[in-house]
Parts: C-alpha cells; structure tokens; sequence
C-alpha cells in the first residue's frame, strides 16, 4: 500500500500556545513511580549503611538482585 504524499503532510493544524494539563492517571501515575523511586533510594540506601556504606561490586549485584527482579507488590 503506497502512502500519498500529501497524506503525510500536517497542513492547517492548529497547536496549543500553552500545552494542556496533564490528565488525572498521568500525574496519578507520575507521582506512583516517584514515591517508588523514593522507597527504592531509601532502601539501597539503608542496605549500603548495613553493609558499611562501601559501594562494592558485590553490594552492585546485590542492589540489582533486589531491584532488578520481578516486582512483589
């Protein structure tokens, strides 16, 4: 199937001086992955203090292990 040329075109297309507000399930979503950005900081965090707060290549893969895996929740 051939594609006109025109077709492909955006001709006379009005766009919003100010972008629009985000909908609700985005920014309900937005603020869903910062607090979990937050939780998993304050987690590697509080393993890296367990651990005597050296960032080694074997508290590397164990941060990976935790974090990289499938989710719990």
């Amino acid at each position: 199937m051939a594609y006109a040329p025109i077709a492909l075109t955006l001709h006379h297309i009005a766009v919003p001086a100010t972008p629009a507000r985000p909908s609700f399930f985005s920014r309900f979503l937005s603020a869903l992955a910062a607090a979990r950005q937050r939780a998993a900081e304050r987690e590697i965090g509080r393993y890296l203090d367990h651990c005597g707060g050296k960032f080694t290549d074997e508290s590397e893969r164990e941060i990976e292990r935790r974090f990289l895996s499938a989710p719990d929740w």
